[in-house]
């Protein structure tokens, strides 16, 4: 008992030691984690410590409070530790390649692990990929076809080099030829309804087109992100020369800011309220809305930008606006007209216009 006791606060003190990186997940960055794997000598949340135990081989948990931990496993948990972890097996992450945090879904947290300790891509002995080769990839995904129905098999090549990437259906040609300069990708787990869906984004005339994806397995639609991301930071890299990278690394690819659904009426607000799923676009400042959430296209997107351009955002109504339901609304003001919008309840408005004046407030 004074064993385990006295272990259990030596551990305890380990994890909250200043400036040894155990206070953070040694994976996924979420504070305080309550396990650790004491074949790797790191501090790990309760998410990633599942991840762990799929690698028997490499990794081996325990809880810091609920189990018992010998002396000699006290000794190498000092000896290593989450910055000795990172000095290790993150030495050569390269800079497009997206690290997880906390809040990412499960699929990415999974291959960030597996590419650390299992497979060994970042040690210092690998040779860092050129971003142009990186962004370079062939091969099929599971895409969602029209009506929304069901998905099909397509032909996908990504090309750094040309700074482009197509996908093919049955015919000949190309279905699509996308510019990598438009292009983003975000995972979407729910919307698509598979546990590796990803949502590919770009510009064509002038309008967004959202193609929504999937692999079976998990290495292969992480690979295919990562790919994208490597051909927009070999694009970024060549079109802002000037710019440093800690400004290029969040413009690679981005999440939307916020998504759900509002009722919207029209230009003179007299029009019926219609349900919409709207998407906020904080990097393109747009406010992008759709009939569905798995639409191809948007039926329209507003700009939002600045204060003192004349932007606002408010919790009430314009003076001849009427509104039969007892629903909260917000207004969004902008120098052409005024928006509103009916919300589901007082949570979602204000979580609505937290994440839009968030934006009317970003330089």
């Amino acid at each position: 008992t004074m064993d385990y006791d006295r272990n259990k606060a030596l551990l305890l003190e380990l994890q909250r030691a200043a400036g040894s990186g155990n206070d953070r997940c040694a994976d996924c960055g979420e504070p305080d984690p309550e396990w650790a794997s004491y074949k790797l000598g790191i501090f790990i949340c309760l998410n990633c410590s599942g991840i762990h135990r799929n690698l028997s081989g490499i990794s081996r948990v325990k809880s810091l409070r609920l189990d018992f931990w010998e002396s000699n496993l006290i000794e190498f948990m000092k000896n290593h530790g989450n910055l000795w972890a990172k000095a290790k097996y993150e030495a050569k992450v390269p800079p497009y390649y997206y690290i997880p945090n906390s809040c990412d879904c499960m699929v990415l947290r999974q291959q960030w692990i597996r590419a650390k300790y299992e497979r060994g891509e970042f040690l210092d002995t690998q040779v860092c990929q050129d971003p142009c080769s990186a962004g370079s990839r062939e091969g099929y995904l599971w895409k969602l076809g029209k009506g929304r129905r069901q998905f099909q098999k397509r032909q996908f090549l990504l090309s750094a080099r040309e700074g482009v990437m197509k996908y093919y259906s049955k015919s000949k040609g190309p279905k699509a030829i996308i510019s990598v300069e438009t292009l983003n990708a975000m995972f979407q787990v729910e919307k698509i309804g598979h546990s590796h869906g990803l949502q590919i984004t770009y510009i064509t005339d002038g309008q967004t087109r959202n193609l929504f994806v999937y692999h079976e397995n998990g290495k292969e639609i992480v690979d295919w992100f990562n790919a994208i991301r490597a051909a927009r930071y070999h694009y970024l890299r060549t079109a802002f020369p000037n710019v440093p990278e800690p400004e290029l690394i969040p413009r690679i690819t981005r999440n939307f800011v916020k998504e759900g659904y509002m009722e919207k009426t029209g230009p003179t607000q007299k029009e019926a309220f219609k349900v919409r799923w709207f998407c906020l676009d904080s990097q393109e400042r747009n406010l992008i809305y759709l009939k569905n959430p798995l639409d191809a296209f948007a039926q329209g997107q507003i700009f939002i930008g600045r204060r003192d351009e004349g932007y606002e955002v408010r919790d009430d109504l314009p003076q001849k606006a009427w509104v039969k339901k007892q629903k909260p609304v917000i207004t969004l003001v902008t120098p052409g007209r005024e928006f509103v919008f009916i919300c589901e309840n007082e949570r979602k408005q204000r979580e609505w216009i937290d994440a839009l004046n968030r934006v009317i407030t970003q330089l």
